[in-house]
């Protein structure tokens, strides 16, 4: 069975409806910022380093044989 990828686990604060609109607003914020900075280096990771191919073709499932059942 595939295991989930790491995640980050944070304990949920409770807070406003209006707080959490502002967080997210600046956590759009923040990623815009990082990628306006960083576009190029973005971009040629993800020109060179992985074609769209990779992204969209699933893996091959092993081969299993029926002995290992």
């Amino acid at each position: 069975m595939n295991q989930p990828g790491t995640s980050i686990w944070l304990a949920k604060p409770e807070i406003s409806d209006e707080s959490a609109v502002i967080l997210l607003d600046f956590l759009y914020e923040l990623i815009t910022g990082f990628e306006n900075a960083y576009f190029d280096q973005l971009h040629r990771y993800y020109s060179t380093d992985e074609s769209p191919e990779d992204t969209l073709t699933p893996p091959e499932p092993p081969d299993l044989d029926e002995d290992t059942f």
